[in-house]
């Protein structure tokens, strides 16, 4: 499963404001609940727990332990279950001086279901689980070739990774003089085999180990040598079966990709990075037609934001994070949609440098 772009923002948030805090000793507690589990018999754990840590020799650690666990028990019991996805808590004395006390606790609901159970003191909270769920673990595969030139790569959420390409040795269509048509049109077909083979392969080095994650493999190029390629026994089996799209497109090589990508959105739908490009495109298109019905700039949106007016808000991830807060907090009181856009595709980058924030209207204003 992949997150969306502010469910990321959202656990990055969560994960910055925790990972800055140390305790003196192994006394800030974590506690993973996973989906499904009662969370009345972690809270019973978490009693004897505090029994347990009455044994810590250190007067000062023993309290900050205690504390912490009376501090995490108290806010386990306002939920009536765990919730859907689990439960990530963490609790501590996070004063900066030795010797004051100020105890807090955190949660989260995770965007992935936890399927871990954890108890820890130490001296950090225990983050790595979060952490991991920020990394995107599907891929798709992508494959952009004519008889000239091959190119393989992978989109990993929004990201396009070029792994490998190679160009050819298939003569031209003009063939050599004292060539018969047919011994030239052997000498091609033979190296484009050869071609195609060695694209096979380099699809095969990029995902059969990787093939658990791969999502699909979209082929795209010019003319009908991809067709070949795919309908040839040219990769295994098991790659050929995640073959799920076929783009005719104008260019090979890395404008070639990015074109893949481009024209694949229909495949990518459901993909974060359809999405992106979906709400991008439309923002820009409104943007040359109906100028008044779009906004962008911070201190130009915001405005809107707080009359009610923005339908839709997207802010770059390059927003700082205090700013970021203060649109989502606006926009939550007019129910305005946001959309946290990365800076990975060129309509994220675009936005970046008009001023980091956009937003498509409810009805047109004056300017």
């Amino acid at each position: 499963m992949s997150l969306d772009a502010l469910q990321k923002h959202e656990l990055k948030r969560f994960i910055k404001e925790l990972e800055n805090f140390r305790g003196r000793h192994t006394e800030l507690v974590s506690v993973l609940i996973p989906a499904g589990y009662d969370i009345n018999a972690i809270i019973g754990h978490l009693s004897q727990e505090q029994g347990t840590a009455t044994n810590i020799k250190s007067a000062s650690t023993r309290k900050n332990v205690i504390d912490a666990l009376e501090k995490m028990i108290q806010h386990l019991r306002l939920y009536k279950q765990t919730p859907p996805n689990g439960l990530a808590c963490f609790s501590g004395n996070v004063s900066e001086r030795e010797g004051q006390f100020d105890f807090k606790v955190w949660s989260i609901e995770p965007p992935i279901p936890l399927n871990t159970r954890l108890y820890r003191c130490d001296k950090e909270f225990q983050l790595d689980l979060l952490r991991d769920m920020l990394d995107d673990k599907e891929i798709y595969g992508l494959v952009v070739m004519d008889r000239r030139d091959g190119n393989v790569a992978m989109l990993k959420g929004k990201s396009i990774i070029n792994i490998s390409k190679a160009s050819s040795n298939v003569p031209g269509k003009t063939r050599a003089g004292g060539q018969s048509a047919m011994r030239y049109h052997r000498l091609r077909e033979g190296a484009a085999k050869e071609f195609y083979t060695k694209i096979g392969m380099m699809v095969k080095d990029a995902f059969f180990d990787k093939r658990d994650q791969l999502k699909g493999i979209i082929i795209g190029g010019p003319g009908p040598t991809k067709y070949d390629f795919i309908e040839g026994n040219y990769v295994p089996n098991e790659l050929k079966q995640k073959v799920i799209g076929i783009k005719d497109l104008s260019y090979t090589e890395e404008f070639g990709v990015q074109e893949l990508v481009d024209k694949a959105q229909d495949i990518l739908a459901n993909e974060e990075v359809g999405k992106e490009k979906e709400a991008m495109g439309k923002f820009f298109h409104i943007l040359a037609t109906k100028p008044n019905m779009v906004s962008y700039g911070e201190s130009q949106v915001m405005s809107l934001v707080q009359r009610g007016t923005v339908d839709l808000l997207l802010i770059s991830e390059d927003l700082e994070e205090e700013k970021i807060e203060a649109f989502e907090k606006e926009a939550e009181k007019f129910g305005t949609t946001i959309m946290i856009i990365s800076t990975e595709t060129r309509e994220g980058v675009q936005l970046r440098d008009i001023g980091k924030v956009g937003a498509i209207l409810r009805y047109e204003i004056d300017t």
